[in-house]
């Protein structure tokens, strides 16, 4: 048949494939220390909880994506060091992110993330990495869903104008 009919797993990546992994890990490691000092801003234990899932969920792909890269003989981009804790109260107020920006900050993210995963699984050729980002597609989308919700229950929800259509007068 040919190099593409075979286990996707012995098919080879193709550069568009390699850059995306690559830039993707990059991407997480950076996140994941701002998120890290974010957690250190936050207030409400929802929030938190939150924060606390979209590391361990981009420390996940970084685990799967790194794996790949390594068979493959790829080097992985640079990770910035882990940031500490800190406690809320000594940062001071005028240097402190607020729970809605930061509940937006990572909402923003997410959404970015959902169309980066869209666009990973439109450009592969090997199945099982296009399988891979649909399931990093689905878990950013229930994370987002979990967002949208605490977002609405905080009231840190700020729509766009919303159009009310004007009755019809007979």
């Amino acid at each position: 048949m040919g190099i593409m009919s075979k286990n996707p797993k012995d098919e080879p990546l193709h550069y568009g494939e390699i850059f995306t992994m690559w830039s993707n890990i990059l991407t997480n490691n950076g996140m994941i220390a701002m998120y890290q000092t974010l957690y250190n801003h936050t207030g409400d234990r929802d929030l938190a909880k939150i924060v606390e899932e979209a590391i361990s969920g981009m420390e996940e792909e970084n685990k799967q994506l790194k794996e790949i890269l390594k068979v493959n003989g790829i080097g992985l981009p640079p990770a910035p060091p882990e940031r500490p804790y800190a406690r809320l109260e000594d940062i001071p107020v005028g240097a402190k992110y607020n729970d809605p920006e930061i509940s937006a900050i990572i909402s923003g993210n997410v959404a970015a993330g959902l169309v980066s995963c869209s666009t990973a699984m439109g450009m592969c050729t090997r199945e099982d990495i296009a399988f891979m980002y649909g399931q990093f597609h689905m878990s950013k989308a229930q994370l987002g869903a979990r967002l949208l919700r605490l977002n609405k229950s905080k009231g840190w929800l700020v729509p766009p104008p919303l159009h009310i259509a004007p009755h019809d007068e007979k």
